[in-house]
């Protein structure tokens, strides 16, 4: 079971991935940087990994992207966009 400083961390977590979220995809002005909102996100993934209790319905790790902008056209790409799984360094990249 969680603690209630434990559950006050995952608010904390969330609230401020939520307001990265929006600063990056809406205002089109991120306040932090890749890194830092990836250590963030892996945090609360962890907390809630040990804690399903601390996992609800709107916590970012349980949605994937956010509504594409209407402001851009489609692409499609010459070669499939593939993911390195938020690697940073060799030893992730290999995991």
């Amino acid at each position: 079971m969680a603690t209630p400083s434990t559950e006050k961390r995952a608010m904390e977590l969330r609230e401020r991935i939520e307001k990265a979220n929006y600063e990056y995809h809406v205002l089109d002005q991120p306040t932090i940087a890749d890194e830092a909102y990836d250590a963030l996100m892996r945090e609360l993934q962890e907390l809630e990994a040990k804690h399903p209790e601390l996992v609800t319905p709107d916590s970012p790790t349980q949605r994937i992207g956010a509504p594409a902008s209407n402001r851009f056209a489609p692409v499609e790409h010459a070669r499939p966009m593939l993911s390195l799984a938020n690697a940073f360094d060799e030893t992730e990249l290999r995991a």
